[in-house]
């Protein structure tokens, strides 16, 4: 069964890479710049937030390479400091959902979540990136190794604020 979902999973994110690059043409097309992972901007944004309590921002995916295809619900982990991530791609944005919370088992939740979106072919995930793309109030640059990048917030967050 596990083999069969890591197919299943490897078949998807070729699709998905297809479709991106599609959508993102010319963008991306001829493009010679290297991209940070998603997960380098994520861990490097919670660095440079000082590793705060929460927070929720999108990249876009022209902005990052997509390293974290495929997992939805899952731990974190910068600094000693443990966070439980919910991540969707929400064309044309990856939205992450960041709270610091103990470590724990979230691989059924990984699974549900990812299942959902198979079963719903992606629609409401591309509905949930024109509704981030139609609110977006605030954006701050990360710094990673490979340059500056944008991040997005519906509004502007509270440094250190709870929720």
């Amino acid at each position: 069964m596990a083999a069969h979902f890591t197919v299943m999973k490897e078949l998807l994110r070729n699709i998905h890479r297809l479709f991106v690059k599609v959508a993102l043409f010319p963008s991306t097309f001829g493009r010679r710049v290297p991209l940070p992972a998603a997960s380098e901007v994520l861990t490097c944004h919670l660095l440079q937030r000082r590793l705060p309590p929460w927070t929720s921002y999108c990249v876009r995916y022209s902005a990052v390479h997509n390293d974290q295809f495929g997992l939805s619900n899952f731990n974190w982990t910068v600094q000693g400091s443990n966070y439980q991530i919910l991540r969707t791609g929400c064309f044309p944005f990856i939205k992450y959902h960041c709270t610091k919370a103990p470590a724990q088992n979230l691989d059924f939740e990984d699974k549900f979540f990812s299942m959902l979106k198979v079963i719903n072919l992606g629609i409401p995930c591309l509905a949930y990136g024109i509704g981030c793309w139609m609110v977006v109030g605030a954006k701050e640059t990360v710094q990673t190794s490979v340059g500056p990048v944008t991040v997005y917030f519906a509004y502007k967050e509270d440094e250190g604020a709870q929720y």
